[in-house]
Order: structure tokens, then C-alpha cells, then sequence
């Protein structure tokens, strides 16, 4: 075999970088466990504050040792493969940066009632349709304001040199579209500043393009009115003088004198004493401090011991601190015994940014003058009319800014007094910066230099307007599932992965003996991949993404499966066991290259398009499509070529003596049943069309915009009784359902679904819970975990916007559309005909509707399956495994051409379909069993995925036999009947 060593290589150095990535998930596994360990009392009860501390406690310290190479838990945490909120539980949230202030700033708040009323039709336009605000506003203007321009409104002094009575009403569209795309900008490094900071390990944070919103993931937290009060909170920007050295130097003298003395006393109280046994007993608190003391302490000459507070700082200008070493810092400052030796009007800031040197990354702790328990700085931000990026006197970037006249007045008299001195300008508790005062500036235009890149600059101008232009964010869409729903779904996936796995091991042994013991070596190495994989590129695991490993454990058997069928076929055909194998590889590439490449290009569209769990879905489905084409067609081939290396001789074998023969040499004519088959699915999908335009499919909140909970009781509760009670409060918009068990609801609601403030969120819930107390007379609680008689809790919620449902409605159909383009031209590109383009278009069309019947006509026998984000990826699944069979048999379709030509149409076509038919029905079976695996273990949440998946692998399946391939010789035949005279070429042998 050629490049044997090649794949060798690569195997080996593809295994080592996974062993490698994956390591770092153990040893967080292992760091969890200390903790928990640690948290964890004589009773068995676990304290998940003190658990959660213990980590904030060694976040920055170095936890694993790599060949020498040290990592933080921080490092270990972000390079882990991290496990999605599904499974971990925690909350996600979607936030719109509201740009209705921006506008409002930018026209200096002005009074014109034309323009009042403007903002308020663009607003209320803004809750049902789905286009930018900027250009509702300009829409609602043009029908009251008629010709007027909108100079008359945003010419004003504070954007004079931007905006004057000559520009036109493009020009200022266009600023205030920068000004927005500015603002969403601010909001979101505001807010990743804010999350970083949060205390949950592996936050995420992404923009969502071409939108005004920003994509939060916060996994573990469990205090949901706190993430929404810290996210939606307008950022309040101000101006504090800082103090110099000497106006607390001696308080921070007495600190160190108090933390030396303190550790000193409780290294004697230890003498003599077990170390594990004080860990235990000692509040952890006193036991860090202890270790600081300890391992930070240094002693000069005259035998004076100094604290961490001093042994730790890295300059010898100013409070620096390593960034690791920060959070032992907050923890001396928060301790009331110490705030009692520091001047009551000193504050101390973090700066918000790290700088490096010498290879560490530094943070600032700035003395602020501010009186404790006043959050009135001398100077608030919403006095800057401008802030831009600049250029000094040198040419070095800067940032300008202006005030109004009374911010004018105040910062005259506050750089005055604070000439020589630092002025702090902070966001949110952070110094953003803190320039030194070179003299009083009698005007409000001031500049502030440094070391700042352009990019800095660019941003600290940005930061700079959050006062006049504050950009509010509200929630459009929030999930929140709580840590036992999220252990359940872990559970139930974990479960059906194994169960799937272990069926279809059973299946290919008993179908392709030791052929099968290969194609599972080959399925384990791809589910390997694949973690490690999603490990490297810092992925989390997501639900739809074990359901996307389960669908890859079904489809990956199809390559060898395509692969043993040749080698069976070959020596029926009497050719050596060395020969056939090698043909049988050599024939069978091209069918799964072609099949392979459709499937990835659906993940890929998927991904780019679908949003949430959809992309998770999408990632495991493309790294498991390029795992297993490698795992399966050469980590196989060397693993066949080593087992055969005795020639005739080897013991190899790819068929039992039951299955030797099965599903060979058959001779069914299926094309002469084609129109007995059009008849059946147009008469199937028409009836499910009429059923889902009488009786309506069931969309679920992704589509419909509306909040979703989830109710777990300690006892059965009938959801017909609840309904009927719930009804009551919301007028009738309320649906009530069983979720997995018959003590766990699912309430959905429509009710103020248009409203996205925190008011109308409240509202509701509250309604939830006062309409499920009044019906069951059961008590409302917190934690699931102590649900006792007589109690219900809610576990997880689900809340999407009118608008952001508008959205996801539209990705979807985008993401089909897309899908149904790149196969069409995928398949053009290979086939080189037309016809084989067309019908795969058809049969896919043909597949998607039938499942959208099959939904229908369920529903009308009382099973109700939602239609949401993760069935639009089961669709697309259902389209990548059906142009999969579907390409199988045009691949065979096209060696009979080459080989037979076109004279006998039908029969080489019939003749390609019964010569694929072991194939196909083998491939079909195994993903089934995966399949059904998925339905009966995989949960609620993943119900109707494998509903959809369950029909569109039977009917991908049908299609690939009973639509596509007919349709190809319909159009084909036409086009033979209007060139009679097509030569037939002679029979030639096929090279793959």
C-alpha cells in the first residue's frame, strides 16, 4: 500500500494532539473534584459557595505541569472541552443595544414634537418588524415630516465640523449608522469587561454581525436576577481625583503591620498541628492568608517581615500587581478589619486593562478620593458633548474630547486643582485611564496622551461617549437551565451515545465478522477525533452535539460499509482477497468523497446560518464527517492491508456464512414501479399539507417570538388541569405540556411577547407562578434540589423576542435554500449532467416536505412534536444523509455508463439500484438503530430531532430508490428520444 507511513504519521500525530488537549479536561476534572472535596462537610452536604471559592482561589495558580511547561487553572479551564449550558446548566442571553438613546443624544434631546413622534412610531414599528432602527426612524420621519430635512434636527453646536445645516439627510443616516455600530461596539467590551469579572469559569461573548446584538453564555450561575440587572445596567462613566502616596501610605503601613502580626500568630496556633486537618477545619479565608504570609513573606536585614501587600508588588511606582495575584489583594482590601485602618475617603480601582512587562501581564490598584458609601464623582460623563481619536503634537495617537458649558466650568476647577496630579477616568468601578493634569483647562477641549496605540485610543474615545450617548441593552432571547436539568440531559446523552455505539458493534460483527471489528477500530478512533477536536479549538459540548456524535457513529459506518460491500463484490467476481481489497477501496472513493462532501457543505451552511445550539450541532457534524473519512477509508486501509499481509492465506474475512451472499445478485425492477411511487408520497404529502394548513404544525418559542418554563413538581400533575387554571391569567395565550416525565411541565406563552424589558419578564414569571400556586396549591422554591411535598420549581425558562424569532425564521429558510444551491452545484460540478442535479433537488424537496407531513399527520394522532431551531438542523441532517444514499447510486449509475454506455436505460439504472441495495439498506439499519436510540434515551429536548431523523432516514432512504433515480431516467429519456442516435460507447473499465 502506498503512503502506508504517511497515514501512520498522521494518525499518530492527529492521537497525540488530542491525548494532548483532552489532558487539560482531566486535570479541571481533577481540580473539581479538590473542590468539591474540600466543600464538602462531615454530613455529606456540599457548600457551593465555599466550593466556588476554593477555585476563585486557585484560578490564577499553576494546577497542571506539561513537560515542564506550567498552566494556571485559567489556562487549563479556557483549553478544556467545556460542556454547554444544556449540560452544565447556566444561562444564556441575547441583549439588543437599544439605539433609540443614540438617536435622542445625537439630535442634542431635542423637543420638536415631529421628531418625538418619529422615534416613538419607529419604536413601537421596531417590536414587530424586523429592520434596522435607524432606518424605521427614517421611515416614520419621511410620513410626518414629509420634505423637511433632517439638518433642522442634528445641527447642532455639539456636532458642529460633523453635522451643519448643508448636510444632506444621507450624510447624517450615515453618522448616526456609525454612531450605533460605535455604541454596539462600547456595549460590548463593556460588558465582556463585566463577565470577565462575573466569577463564572469560561464565560462567552460574541457578537452576532449584521445585528445590534450581543450573544452572552454564562455557564454555572444560578442567580438569574443578578446576570440581568448586571447586563442590562447603563454604564456610568465619571471622573475621580486619585490620591498621591502620601494620604495613605501609613494606612497601608498599619495594614502590613496587621497582616504580619496576624500571620505570625497563626503559623504558632500550627505548630505541631496535621496540615491536611487544618486544611479542613480552618475557614479558607484565613488559611490563604496564612499561605501568602508564608510563601509571599521576605525579611531584610534588620529581620522586618512584610505582607503579601507588599512582597507581591511587581513596580516601584504605585500599587502594580501581578494579574494572578489580584484576587488575594481583594481579599485583603474587602475584610472589614482592614477597611477600619484605611481613610474613609480612599477607594481603591483596578485598571481594566493588564500591561506586560518582562513577561508578566501587570494591573494598577489606583487610590481614588471618594467618601465611602457617595458614588458622586466630581465629574460625571454626560457632560462630553464629543470624544475622538487623535494625533498630538508629535503625531503619537491621543483622544480629544469636549464638554458642555457646564462640564466646561467644572473641569476648569477640577484641573486646577489637581495640577501635577492624576485624574481618574473610570467606567463601571475600572480605571479606563489616569492622566497626569499638565495645567488648568479653562475651555471643555482637552486631549489625553500616552502610550496608546491606535486602536486604544479608538477605543477610550469610544468609552469616553458612553456618557452622552449611553447605549441602553435589552434581553430578547434568555434561556436559563437549571444544574439538574442540566445533569439530566449529561446523563441521557452520555446514555444514548453508549447505547448507540455498543448496538451497532453488535450489528457489524455479526454482519461483517472481523471486517466489523476494523469499522469499529475505525468508528472509535473518529469518536476520539472528534473530542479532541472540539477540545483544540476551545468548543463546548453541547446536547445537539452528542446527538450529532450519535449521528455520526450511524453514518460513519456507511464508508466502509461502501468500502466491504465492493470487497464482497469483488471476490463473488473470483479476485484474489489482496486484489479485492484493493479494488474495493480504489471503486469505493469517489462515491464517498462525493457523499461526504454534500453532507459537510449542509454542517457547513448550518453553521454559518444557524445560530445557538444549531452550531454546536453543525461543528460536531463537519469535524465528524472529516474524522471519519479518514478514520474510515486510510486508518482502515492500514489496519485491512496489515491483517492481510499473508495474501491467501489470511485469516480476514468480511462476511459471516449468513451474510456471504445476503442482498447479492438481485434483480428487482424498481423503475417499473415509479409512478406507483410518485402516486403514494404525493398523496402522503398533500395529506399532511392539508392537516398543517387546518390544524397547524406546533412552533415552538425559536419561531413564534414568546417564554417557555420548565415546572418540575414532587408528583404527577395533569397539564390539562394547569392549562385550564393558566388560562385565566393570560387570557387564553398559554399552553401546557408534559416534558420527559409526568411531574415535569413545559407552560408556554405568548403574553406580552412583544415586550423586552425587565418589567414585562417579571410580570410574567410572577404570573407563572402565582396561576401554578393558585391551581396545584403547591409552594414555589428556588433549588429543585430540595423540592419536598406540596412544592414546585421552575428548572429552566426560555425567552425569545418577536423580532429575534423573525430572525431565526429567516436563517432557517436561508440555511435550506443555501443548502439545496451549493448540493445542486456540488453535484453538476461531478455528474457533469444536469438531470442528476435536478432529481437530487427534487428528491431532497420531495424529503423535506414528506417530513413536514409526517409532523402533520402525528400531530393529528395526538403526538406533538415542535418545530424550533433544532429541527430546521434535523432537516438539514435529513438532507445530508439523503443526497448521501442518494449519490451512492449515482455514482454506480455513472460507472454503468462508462462501462455499458446508454443504450438500455432502465436496466442499468435498475441494475445500479440492486447492486447498491446491500449498501444502502445496511447503512439505513445502522444509522436507525442510532436513531431510535436517540428517541428513546436522547430526552425531551431532543424529541423531535429524532422524530424528524427517524422519518428522514426512511424516507431518504425510499427516495434515493423510488424518486431521484426515476426522475434522472425521466429527464434522460427525453433527451435520448430527441437524439435517437446516440452512440452507445464500448464497455471500458472503470478507474475510481
Amino acid at each position: 500500500m502506498k503512503n502506508k507511513g504517511i497515514i501512520v504519521f498522521l494518525t499518530v500525530v492527529i492521537t497525540g494532539l488530542c491525548l494532548y488537549y483532552l489532558s487539560f479536561t482531566l486535570v479541571s476534572n481533577s481540580v473539581q473534584e479538590k473542590a468539591t472535596t474540600y466543600a464538602t462537610d462531615e454530613s455529606g452536604n456540599i457548600d457551593f459557595d465555599k466550593r466556588q471559592t476554593y477555585l476563585d482561589s486557585v484560578w490564577r495558580e499553576p494546577v497542571y505541569n506539561f513537560l515542564g511547561i506550567p498552566f494556571t487553572y485559567q489556562e487549563v479551564k479556557n483549553t478544556e472541552l467545556g460542556l454547554g449550558l444544556d449540560l452544565q446548566g447556566g444561562m444564556h442571553v441575547t441583549l439588543e443595544v437599544s439605539p433609540i438613546e443614540i438617536v435622542k443624544g445625537l439630535a442634542g434631546g431635542s423637543k420638536d414634537p415631529e421628531f418625538n413622534q418619529a422615534v416613538e412610531m419607529a419604536r413601537e414599528r421596531a417590536k414587530t418588524e424586523n429592520d434596522l432602527f435607524v432606518n424605521l426612524f427614517y421611515q416614520s420621519w419621511q410620513e410626518l415630516a414629509g420634505d423637511r430635512q433632517l439638518n433642522t434636527i442634528f445641527a447642532t453646536a455639539a456636532n458642529r465640523g460633523r453635522i451643519s445645516l448643508e448636510s444632506s439627510d444621507t450624510d447624517i443616516l450615515n453618522i448616526i449608522d456609525d454612531e450605533v455600530e460605535n455604541a454596539i461596539d462600547r456595549s460590548f467590551n463593556i460588558l465582556r469587561t463585566r463577565i470577565d469579572r462575573f466569577g463564572t469559569s469560561q464565560p462567552n461573548i460574541q457578537r452576532i454581525q449584521n445585528t445590534g446584538r450581543i450573544q452572552i453564555e454564562l455557564p454555572g450561575v444560578d442567580n438569574a436576577e443578578r446576570v440581568r440587572s448586571l447586563l442590562q445596567g447603563v454604564a456610568k462613566l465619571q471622573f475621580w481625583e486619585v490620591a498621591e502616596i502620601d494620604q495613605y501610605g501609613d494606612a497601608l503601613q498599619q495594614v502590613n503591620a496587621f497582616l504580619v502580626e496576624e500571620a505570625a500568630s497563626q503559623k504558632a496556633n500550627a505548630t505541631g498541628a496535621d496540615t491536611n486537618a487544618l486544611a479542613d477545619t480552618t475557614d479558607l479565608e484565613s488559611d490563604l492568608a496564612r499561605q501568602l504570609a508564608e510563601g509571599g513573606s521576605e525579611t531584610d536585614s534588620l529581620g522586618t517581615s512584610v505582607s503579601p501587600l507588599f512582597s507581591l508588588l511587581k513596580a516601584n511606582y504605585g500599587l502594580v500587581y501581578e494579574v494572578r495575584d489580584t484576587m488575594a489583594i481583594n481579599r485583603v482590601f474587602n475584610r472589614e478589619d482592614v477597611q477600619a485602618l484605611l481613610p474613609r475617603d480612599i477607594r481603591f480601582m483596578w485598571s481594566v486593562k493588564p500591561q506586560v512587562q518582562d513577561g508578566m501581564e501587570l494591573l494598577e490598584l489606583h487610590a481614588i478620593k471618594a467618601p465611602r458609601g457617595t458614588d458622586q464623582a466630581p465629574l460625571e460623563g454626560d457632560v462630553i458633548t464629543d470624544a475622538r481619536q487623535s494625533l498630538d503634537q508629535t503625531s503619537r495617537p491621543a483622544v480629544s474630547m469636549q464638554m458642555n458649558a457646564e462640564g466646561a466650568r467644572n473641569w476648569r476647577r477640577l484641573t486646577a486643582e489637581n495640577i501635577g496630579n492624576r485624574i481618574a477616568v473610570v467606567l463601571d468601578n475600572y480605571v479606563y485611564t489616569a492622566p497626569t493634569v499638565q495645567g488648568e483647562i479653562p475651555s471643555g477641549q482637552s486631549e489625553i496622551t500616552g502610550n496608546f496605540t491606535m486602536e486604544e485610543a479608538k477605543d477610550l474615545a469610544n468609552i469616553l461617549k458612553s456618557g452622552t450617548l449611553p447605549a441602553p441593552t435589552n434581553i430578547v432571547e434568555e434561556a436559563i437551565v437549571g444544574p439538574t436539568l442540566g445533569v439530566e440531559a449529561r446523563n441521557q446523552g452520555i446514555n444514548s451515545m453508549i447505547a448507540g455505539l455498543v448496538l451497532v458493534v453488535l450489528f457489524m460483527v455479526a454482519y461483517y465478522s472481523k471486517g466489523g471489528l476494523v469499522a469499529i477500530a475505525a468508528l472509535l478512533f473518529n469518536i476520539f477525533f472528534i473530542l479532541g477536536i472540539l477540545a483544540q479549538l476551545g468548543a463546548a459540548l453541547t446536547l445537539p452535539g452528542i446527538a450529532g456524535i450519535v449521528l455520526t457513529i450511524g453514518m460513519s459506518i456507511d464508508a466502509n460499509v461502501l468500502i466491504f460491500e465492493r470487497i464482497k463484490e469483488e471476490l463473488r467476481n473470483g479476485a484474489g482477497i489482496l486484489q479485492a481489497i484493493s479494488s474495493g477501496y480504489d471503486k469505493a472513493f469517489s462515491a464517498i468523497l462525493d457523499s461526504n462532501v454534500t453532507t459537510f457543505l449542509t454542517g457547513a451552511i448550518l453553521y454559518s446560518l444557524g445560530q445557538g445550539p444549531v452550531k454546536g450541532f453543525a461543528i460536531v457534524l463537519m469535524i465528524g464527517i472529516a474524522s471519519s473519512f479518514f478514520s474510515a477509508v486510510f486508518i482502515t486501509r492500514v489496519i485491512v492491508y496489515w491483517m492481510s499481509k499473508k495474501g491467501e492465506k489470511s485469516t480476514i474475512s468480511f462476511a459471516t456464512p449468513f451474510t456471504r451472499n445476503l442482498l447479492s445478485n438481485l434483480n428487482i425492477d424498481f423503475l417499473g414501479k415509479r409512478k406507483v411511487a410518485y402516486l403514494i408520497s404525493t398523496s402522503i404529502i398533500i395529506i399532511g399539507m392539508i392537516l398543517a394548513l387546518t390544524s397547524g404544525l406546533k412552533f415552538g418559542v425559536d419561531f413564534t417570538g414568546g417564554r417557555y418554563y420548565i415546572v418540575e413538581f414532587n408528583e404527577p400533575v395533569p397539564a390539562s388541569e394547569l392549562k385550564v387554571g393558566l388560562d385565566n391569567e393570560f387570557a387564553g395565550s398559554v399552553e401546557v405540556k408534559t416534558y420527559g416525565a409526568n411531574n415535569i411541565l413545559k407552560v408556554t406563552t405568548s403574553y406580552l411577547v412583544n415586550e423586552d424589558n425587565e418589567e414585562a419578564n417579571r410580570e410574567v414569571e410572577n404570573r407563572i407562578k402565582e396561576g401554578i400556586a393558585s391551581v396545584t396549591g403547591f409552594n414555589f422554591i428556588e433549588d429543585a434540589n430540595q423540592m419536598s411535598d406540596g412544592a414546585f420549581a421552575i428548572t429552566g425558562s426560555n425567552k425569545v423576542g418577536a423580532t429575534v424569532a423573525d430572525d431565526i425564521k429567516n436563517s432557517s429558510l436561508e440555511a435550506m435554500f443555501f443548502s439545496l444551491v451549493a448540493i445542486f452545484l456540488y453535484i453538476l460540478l461531478r455528474f457533469r449532467k444536469w438531470q442528476f442535479s435536478l432529481a437530487s433537488i427534487v428528491a431532497l424537496i420531495h424529503d423535506a416536505m414528506f417530513v413536514v407531513a409526517a409532523f402533520a399527520i402525528a400531530s393529528a394522532f395526538g403526538a406533538t412534536f415542535e418545530i424550533d431551531q433544532v429541527f430546521i438542523a434535523a432537516m438539514l441532517t435529513v438532507i445530508g444523509y439523503s443526497i448521501n444514499d442518494t449519490v451512492i447510486v449515482f455514482d454506480r449509475i455513472r460507472e454503468n455508463i462508462e462501462n455499458r454506455g446508454t443504450g438500455k436505460l432502465v436496466k442499468m439504472f435498475n441494475d445500479a439500484i440492486n447492486q447498491t441495495m446491500g449498501r444502502t439498506l445496511i447503512t439505513s439499519a445502522t444509522t436507525l438503530i442510532v436513531v431510535l436510540v436517540l428517541l428513546i434515551f436522547g430526552g425531551e429536548v431532543l424529541r423531535g430531532f429524532s422524530f424528524a431523523l427517524l422519518i428522514g432516514v426512511l424516507v431518504g432512504t425510499y427516495s434515493s430508490i423510488y424518486i431521484a433515480t426515476p426522475v434522472v431516467v425521466d429527464l434522460m429519456k427525453r433527451e435520448l428520444t430527441k437524439d435517437p442516435d446516440t452512440p452507445t460507447p464500448a464497455p471500458k473499465k472503470k478507474v475510481a
